[in-house]
């Protein structure tokens, strides 16, 4: 899944997190660095590559902007692989109930 890949770095998580408050520059994004424009543009094509972050055009400015349907896919994964951990959990609470339920009570 490219997206999780994408997520993997420290960096791109920070630029999803500026980009998820309001669209933005490559320059506005790169304030926030200490790496180099052109390092920042690179982890940008990552993110555009993974379906993540898109980017437009307005005058003489790339906007780079969150890609809901990246997102989607995400959730998507985070809510499967929430219903499998769920449905093992309560599997696992009716077993413990069954076995605390068929002991016999000790007389204190």
């Amino acid at each position: 899944m490219k997206c999780i890949e994408a997520l993997s770095d420290p960096t791109r998580r920070q630029i999803v997190e500026l980009l998820a408050r309001r669209d933005q520059t490559v320059g506005e994004i790169a304030e926030h660095f200490d790496i180099s424009a052109p390092a920042i543009s690179q982890h940008l094509k990552i993110l555009r590559d993974a379906g993540l972050v898109t980017s437009r055009v307005d005058r003489q400015s790339r906007i780079q902007s969150l890609n809901p349907a990246g997102l989607e896919e995400i959730q998507t994964w985070l809510l499967s692989t929430m219903n499998f951990w769920n449905q093992r959990l309560d599997a696992l609470e009716a077993a413990l109930k069954a076995d605390s339920s068929s002991k016999p009570k000790s007389k204190s």
